[in-house]
């Protein structure tokens, strides 16, 4: 980020209060894998505000604004965003500190009574966003998402072929995703974009929120970056989920326990192989660092959703067969 861009947004922030620059001080307060940059700005009374810095020429920050406004007034805990200049991707958000919701995993006590915390955080959002405004979370959205595995991570990093039962995988997920009701997904509900403050929990980064499956946002948090739950585990957290959808309405008798579960592994499969394909891109597209040391994890959680999905016996035994050991191979490759 250059000097000039970071005095233009000290100026605009200051400005936004009614302050002199000379009255406020601004430090780093993080990025994430996109181009966004934060800062802590701290004013003379000591309170605090962030200030998120999106280059328009990289990042559109209408969506967040526009999804922040309608959650804020539906009652959801998002932060409060007090400024925007979209043609300069300046943004002036509510501070909600330094605690992600993964600083809480320290033991299986306390592991367990966040996930289910954040469980009910996701009943809120299902229960009073409208997802009509929302881009949908449609086939063609859900295809190209899958398509970034055999693209980025079998042919762009790892060289390999696509397995003849990729098709038959690739066509089964979208249908099982399409065949869920339709709720605000926030599309990367992991434990990193929940901030805890106060004892309550906040939901962030939901720029990219969808109208969607309602299995997706529970599949990103217990299939997160943070956790490998064992699938008896999965599916205790996945039914207690399904036992309060059904009793809000948000899921229909319709739906049985069985099918529901299904559901959720078919949907981790599919973010599991998105996000394969997602952590190579980023590594060989956009030079950020890190994401390789990362696959391993999602390909554990591949593993353990696919050992649920047994009509995909053939898929399952080339990820084991094949897939592993590439990713294994390649990883020590680049380290040494």
């Amino acid at each position: 980020m250059s000097s000039s861009r970071i005095d233009a947004l000290t100026r605009w922030a200051a400005n936004q209060n009614g302050l002199d620059v000379a009255a406020i001080t601004m430090t780093p307060a993080g990025g994430d894998a996109s181009f966004r940059r934060y800062f802590r700005l701290t004013l003379p009374d000591g309170t605090t505000q962030v200030v998120m810095d999106a280059p328009p020429a990289q990042e559109d920050s209408a969506p967040f604004v526009a999804i922040g406004q309608r959650w804020h007034a539906a009652g959801l805990p998002v932060p409060a965003i007090h400024a925007a200049n979209l043609d300069s991707g300046f943004l002036l958000l509510d501070d909600l500190g330094n605690t992600p919701l993964q600083d809480f995993f320290t033991d299986e006590q306390s592991t367990q009574q966040s996930h289910l915390q954040a469980l009910d955080l996701i009943a809120q959002l299902q229960n009073r966003a409208n997802p009509q405004a929302l881009p949908a979370y449609d086939a063609a959205l859900l295809g190209r998402e899958l398509d970034l595995f055999p693209e980025w991570c079998l042919g762009k990093w790892l060289g390999l072929a696509i397995p003849e039962s990729w098709k038959a995988l690739h066509a089964a997920l979208i249908e099982q995703a399409l065949a869920q009701p339709v709720v605000c997904v926030h599309r990367d509900f992991d434990a990193m974009n929940i901030m805890v403050l106060n004892q309550q929990l906040y939901i962030i980064d939901f720029q990219d929120a969808v109208a969607g499956p309602i299995s997706y946002d529970v599949i990103s948090l217990l299939r997160g970056r943070y956790c490998r739950f064992s699938n008896e585990q999965f599916n205790q957290f996945a039914r207690r989920f399904y036992e309060d959808a059904r009793k809000d309405g948000r899921l229909s008798r319709q739906t049985s326990e069985s099918m529901f579960l299904t559901q959720c592994h078919a949907m981790a499969a599919q973010r599991s192989l998105k996000v394969l394909g997602i952590f190579c891109r980023l590594t060989l597209r956009d030079q950020k660092q890190g994401y390789l040391a990362r696959l391993p994890h999602f390909l554990n959680h591949l593993e353990d959703s696919l050992a649920a999905l047994n009509q995909h016996d053939d898929f399952s035994q080339w990820v084991s067969a094949t897939l592993r050991p590439a990713i294994i191979q390649r990883l020590a490759e680049s380290a040494t």
